[in-house]
């Protein structure tokens, strides 16, 4: 029997396109030092690095705009010290901006209240760091149903929804353990649990895993993507590590001293480079990896009898290993299962002499 392959990520290529925007940002600052909040970025020429260096200002965010789309993982990327955590604790104002607008399903977030933004983070914002800040004196259970309480909500509704969570992030039957008897790995699922006990509609993910040893955040990142294939949030995820943005993004936005400096798909990304320093970010990546086989399929409109298939939203990694036993062409589907194109060796070959 032929063997197949529809392994996507949670979003194609095409989906996000047409997705809406949830969250957008529009022409976003954040200055730090004395006097930024009466700097005037308006002026372009006020606005380099060498000249708010002179005005005793640091750009920390500069000039970004991105809009992030429904359901779809977003990518914020960049070397420490680029601008990527500043940049979320402004999209969700835990750092006020300088300038700029963000709205948030169209509301400007800039001109909501203390009040209006307390009840979005409370009900709208799910929010995950590096470090869990579970608390210690609050059992699993408690520290899950924690924002459940902050909200008012029962006590028997709000444990229903906590233990609802702890067993969609793999820890049924350790309601009752403390932080302090988990693993690391075990910690972190319990934030996430925590954080997704609110049902947000926007998710923010702060380097969550660079605290964990590789194996254990390998584990995550697949029950990453698995609740993510679940649940469909919108997410806006920050990272330093490529490898770990190609295999969970649908788009990045890779930053550079308060910048984007490109923004597009992994494959955009590795194939196309906007800059030297994008380049370098994706040097070692194996191109197989990100190649999607849309890309590079040819035109056909029919299934090839008796050949394998694949989701034309696959890697061609993915398909490689589908050319075996004397197979040259396998069928590529869309994303309603219906005959897209063919895929051939010839071209996997092609894609996998790039490195």
């Amino acid at each position: 029997m032929q063997s197949s392959a529809t392994t996507s990520p949670p979003l194609s290529p095409a989906a996000t396109r047409a997705a809406p925007a949830k969250l957008e940002c529009r022409g976003v600052w954040k200055l730090f030092g004395a006097g930024a909040e009466r700097y005037s970025v308006r002026d372009p020429n006020a606005t380099d690095s060498g000249k708010l260096a002179a005005a005793g200002l640091v750009g920390a965010v500069r000039d970004v705009n991105l809009a992030v789309r429904d359901g779809e993982i977003f990518v914020i990327m960049g070397l420490s010290g680029s601008g990527k955590s500043t940049l979320v604790r402004c999209l969700s104002r835990l750092v006020e901006p300088t300038a700029g607008e963000i709205l948030f399903n169209g509301e400007n977030l800039l001109a909501a209240g203390d009040k209006r933004m307390i009840e979005i983070r409370r009900h709208s914002m799910g929010m995950v760091f590096q470090h869990f800040a579970l608390l210690p004196h609050l059992s699993v259970l408690g520290n899950v149903a924690f924002p459940l309480e902050v909200q008012g909500m029962a006590r028997a509704a709000r444990e229903d929804r906590a233990r609802e969570m702890i067993e969609l992030v793999g820890l049924g039957g350790r309601e009752g353990f403390f932080p302090r008897e988990l693993s690391g790995g075990q910690q972190q699922r319990v934030g996430i649990a925590r954080s997704l006990a609110v049902e947000p509609e926007l998710w923010f993910l702060d380097e969550p895993f660079s605290a964990l040893d590789p194996l254990i955040r390998q584990e995550m990142q697949d029950e990453f993507m698995r609740l993510q294939s679940v649940l469909k949030k919108t997410i806006v995820f920050i990272t330093h590590d490529f490898d770990e943005a190609i295999r969970l993004a649908d788009r990045i936005a890779i930053m550079k001293d308060g910048a984007v400096v490109q923004l597009g798909t992994p494959e955009d990304l590795v194939m196309n480079p906007a800059t030297d320093y994008v380049a370098e970010f994706t040097k070692n990546v194996t191109r197989a990896k990100v190649v999607r086989v849309a890309s590079v399929m040819e035109a056909a409109t029919a299934a090839g009898e008796g050949t394998p298939t694949i989701a034309a939203t696959a890697t061609v990694s993915q398909a490689a290993g589908l050319f075996s036993d004397g197979v040259s062409t396998v069928t590529v589907l869309g994303a309603h299962g219906q005959p897209a194109g063919r895929l051939t060796r010839d071209a996997v070959v092609n894609v996998l002499m790039l490195g």
